[in-house]
């Protein structure tokens, strides 16, 4: 089948804009490996007028962060009924909401940290110190903080000193209005994507994350060099097939479709608990995905084609 006409939608306005523009260039570069008319367009004013006047044949959303995850972009493009890559918008929505998702595949069965959402407000309003004594005497520590939303561990941090954790909330507000604060787990981070082939979802070999700092942060995230992948991660042939059996749970209890990529800890003792999902998985030089698809043998051209001739289909 001849794809005649694809826009990759990277950029945006989140936080990770930098990220996306990167993943975006990426995923156009290995479609016109294969000689695909690519069109890179960020998310501004002029794109629904190009949209209604040159119908692509599918659009591939490389939008990370909010509204490139949330749902929303997809709701627009439903709206104008162009077939696209990924999840659709209500799936996006639970996978977005760190909360919501924690339970969706907690009644899935799944093992996830015990945590509390809390928003600003609520900190503000009874009085923050009362509220952390709470919160420290119920999960005890480390704790770890971040945003109900959002990504690339912005707004992310390990508190293991109560007195570290007005400062982690304040910091972690800087990127959302909600924090979600779990229970900190020791262990192996590894991340496991799903991709769907013929309509059925295909696991990718489980990347270990060994970032030089101790944390997998946006910095180690991005800049080469600052940590290292181990592909297929250091686990015991037991622990490497909950692993992939968790990422499949996840994948298919949140409703996603095309690709996921699953984050998850592996206890020492081979338990395996979910963090989050992300619908839209970096595609940058450093991302897990592409490196995951190259150590499954997958050539990232012939799989980002194929999500979308599904798509087309």
């Amino acid at each position: 089948m001849e794809l005649g006409h694809v826009v990759v939608l990277a950029g945006g306005l989140s936080y990770e804009r930098e990220v996306s523009l990167r993943s975006g260039r990426r995923v156009a570069d290995a479609l016109r490996a294969l000689d695909i008319p690519v069109e890179l367009r960020d998310t501004d004013a002029t794109l629904l007028d190009a949209l209604a006047t040159d119908p692509p044949d599918v659009v591939f959303p490389v939008l990370h962060g909010a509204s490139g995850e949330d749902g929303s972009i997809r709701d627009v493009l439903e709206l104008v009924g162009v077939p696209y890559v990924g999840a659709r918008p209500d799936a996006c929505r639970v996978a977005w909401d760190k909360p919501t998702a924690k339970a969706v595949v907690a009644r899935a069965g799944l093992s996830t940290p015990e945590s509390v959402a809390l928003p600003k407000e609520i900190f503000h309003d009874l009085g923050a110190a009362s509220v952390l004594d709470r919160i420290v005497e119920h999960l005890g520590l480390p704790l770890m903080v971040k945003p109900t939303r959002g990504g690339s561990a912005l707004g992310a941090s390990v508190v293991r000193d109560a007195e570290q954790l007005p400062a982690a909330m304040v910091g972690c507000f800087a990127y959302g209005d909600t924090a979600l604060i779990e229970r900190y787990v020791e262990g192996t981070e590894v991340a496991v994507s799903v991709i769907e082939r013929g309509g059925e979802p295909y696991p990718l070999p489980a990347v270990e994350i060994v970032a030089a700092g101790g944390r997998y942060d946006y910095t180690a995230r991005y800049d080469a060099g600052d940590t290292e992948f181990v592909i297929p991660a250091r686990l015991s042939p037991e622990a490497a097939e909950r692993v992939t059996a968790a990422a499949l749970t996840a994948h298919r209890a949140l409703g996603l479709r095309d690709l996921s990529r699953t984050d998850l800890i592996v206890t020492p003792s081979g338990e395996v608990h979910f963090l989050e999902v992300n619908v839209a998985p970096g595609m940058t030089e450093t991302s897990l995905l592409p490196r995951a698809i190259a150590a499954a043998g997958l050539e990232l051209s012939h799989i980002c084609r194929d999500l979308l001739i599904q798509r087309f289909t």
